[in-house]
């Protein structure tokens, strides 16, 4: 069962809440619809309930608040709006990731693409999509934890009635099966034909908690409400009356002394009443279309011999509880609701799986691979052309005019799409809100980046010295007597600007940023930490492995000395000096920023 209690939303400056004191309940085996005009805060109210944005009030998914869900994922499905996705990436592809951040096996995707109708499609991009299969992803993305509650917003805009059957289908046969089906629409209609409960609010306040059947009969059509002692003998004439003119009205009894009268008006009932003799205490016209109406509707009404529902006082008023409930305990008064802060959002159950197949779900990495070596190759033709000494220059095509190579800036791109990705496209999070922060998600993504960094250097220097031996027929690529340093260094280089990359883009959150980051480090820090380091140093650094060796528990064996002075000595070089100093700025913004957010875990 879903219990929503006196949620309201933030106050507005002199304006009052989105949503104000809204309490409605969503039983399991049945689907609700939460009807109400465009801007009456029908989003906000979802959101509210996903804890999502601040306020007050609680809600309650059997029996626990979605914050004290171990894993809210597989309790709620959320729709909320578009689907959020690269549009690159394919349906299959799509729903792969999403499988490995709710922690449940990739096959489930192909499952719910069988679900929804669309396993067609599972090889066509998300950009390629129409309105109906994007709602048909969308809700197979809801699916794929098996979640018991679906909060859906609007799921039915802009379908075709096809489409729209087929959607209160699959929402019905999920009800059946004991979930809790709650969607938001503005139309009532459509709530009163696809819903077994309607909870129609205004302004963000309840208006009236219905069964459709009654919500059908009292507020879909316009009507006039009538109350008269004599109400069986008023039936009478307006029927008469109504087959002598060979008009079409309805006559419903509602009680002993009320009638609802449609297909007729105040006018015509009135001067009926009028000509025959009959008494009338009430007479109003009433609608329902549009979620208002001139007077409260007789059914919304509790009777003095029976309790209140939920949301009702005695008399009718819908909108604030009780302060006591039937039992004389103090209920949700509004002064003693607590204030709700942000749910905390967990990132990805498998953030390695996740992290793989985010990053190949595209040709991204492929397209930057081709590009990158495409350059590097013809700047290292350019470079032994000119007739350039250096071999190591030659291979990792890195001229003195460049502040870095095309592999480095490769890795760095590659990084920064680790969490740029994320913020443009932000699949994580139902409210395309903030990327989680979680420290597996971010040693996922950093091991990731490093090991394509790592690849797109090596693919560098083969392709440029094949590139080399094919041109200006070279020969075998001589391995040089001293090699660890230097590819000590390359790999260092390329780690060092793919992770630079990834922090970049997760403090600022965006790609261009956290390439601009990677730049800045040579363009920026390094000519800094140049004048920082000048003149001779009053402490060398000789001997600084044995001290080590002599200090640490364990004995190394001789060989580990010799990795740490190339480690070393990579680190005394401004670039790398600039990278270190760089990489440790980016990681402490990067925590404070996780703790200063309001996203907690």
């Amino acid at each position: 069962m879903l219990q929503a209690i006196g949620l309201t939303s933030t106050p507005r400056p002199h304006a009052p809440p989105l949503v104000d004191d809204l309490t409605f309940e969503v039983r399991p085996g049945s689907v609700t619809a939460l009807l109400g005009e465009p801007g009456s805060g029908k989003t906000t109210a979802l959101r509210l309930m996903l804890e999502l944005e601040p306020g007050r009030g609680v809600t309650y998914f059997r029996g626990r608040p979605l914050h004290r869900t171990p894993h809210p994922g597989r309790e709620v499905g959320v729709l909320l709006g578009d689907v959020p996705g690269n549009p690159s990436r394919t349906v299959r592809n799509q729903l792969r990731m999403l499988c490995a951040a709710a922690g449940v096996p990739a096959s489930r995707a192909d499952t719910m693409l069988e679900v929804v109708g669309i396993a067609g499609l599972r090889d066509q991009r998300l950009g390629s999509l129409s309105l109906g299969m994007e709602r048909r992803v969308g809700l197979a993305a809801a699916l794929l934890a098996d979640p018991c509650t679906l909060l859906l917003d609007e799921p039915a805009a802009g379908l075709s009635p096809r489409d729209r059957g087929w959607l209160h289908g699959l929402l019905r046969g999920h009800a059946s099966l004991g979930g809790v089906v709650l969607f938001t629409t503005d139309d009532a209609k459509e709530a009163a034909r696809s819903a077994d409960r309607v909870v129609s609010i205004e302004a963000g306040r309840l208006v009236a908690d219905q069964d459709a059947t009654e919500f059908a009969r009292t507020r879909l059509r316009p009507r006039v409400a009538v109350r008269t002692p004599h109400a069986a003998r008023l039936a009478d004439v307006l029927g008469r009356e109504a087959r002598a003119a060979h008009r079409t009205v309805e006559i419903v009894e509602e009680s002993g002394s009320r009638l609802s009268v449609y297909g007729s008006n105040c006018a015509e009932v009135g001067e009926a009443a009028f000509r025959h003799g009959v008494l009338v205490h009430r007479l109003a016209d009433e609608t329902g279309d549009t979620g208002t109406h001139a007077s409260p509707v007789p059914q919304a009404r509790t009777g003095a011999g029976s309790p209140p529902g939920p949301g009702t006082e005695p008399g009718g008023a819908r909108g604030t509880p009780s302060r006591e409930d039937a039992g004389g305990r103090p209920g949700y008064a509004r002064a003693q609701r607590p204030p709700s802060a942000v749910r905390r959002v967990g990132g990805p159950l498998r953030p390695l799986r996740y992290e793989l197949l985010r990053v190949f779900g595209t040709a991204t990495p492929v397209l930057t691979a081709v590009l990158v070596l495409a350059v590097s190759a013809g700047i290292a033709l350019v470079l032994a052309r000119s007739g350039q000494p250096a071999q190591g220059r030659l291979l990792t095509a890195w001229p003195k005019l460049l502040p870095l190579p095309p592999a480095a800036l490769g890795a760095g791109l590659l990084g920064a799409l680790a969490f740029g990705e994320e913020h443009r496209y932000p699949a994580l999070t139902a409210d395309r809100g903030t990327v989680p922060r979680r420290m597996g998600l971010l040693t996922a993504k950093l091991t990731v980046a490093s090991a394509l960094a790592l690849a797109l250097g090596a693919l560098t220097v083969i392709t440029d010295a094949a590139a080399l031996a094919l041109v200006f027929d070279r020969g075998p690529l001589r391995l040089p007597a001293e090699w660890l340093s230097p590819s000590v260094s390359w790999a260092g280089l390329l780690v060092g600007c793919s992770w630079a990359g990834v922090l970049a883009s997760g403090v600022f959150r965006s790609a261009t940023a956290g390439l601009a980051a990677v730049l800045a480090v040579p363009v920026v820090v390094v000519p800094l930490v140049r004048k920082v380091l000048e003149g001779p140093s009053m402490y060398p650094a000789t001997g600084l492995a044995a001290r080590l060796r002599g200090l640490a528990w364990a004995q190394w064996p001789p060989e580990v000395d010799r990795l740490l002075l190339v480690a070393l000595r990579a680190m005394a070089q401004p670039v790398g000096t600039a990278l270190a100093l760089s990489l440790m700025v980016l990681l402490c913004a990067y925590g404070f920023t996780r703790l200063r957010g309001r996203v907690r875990w």
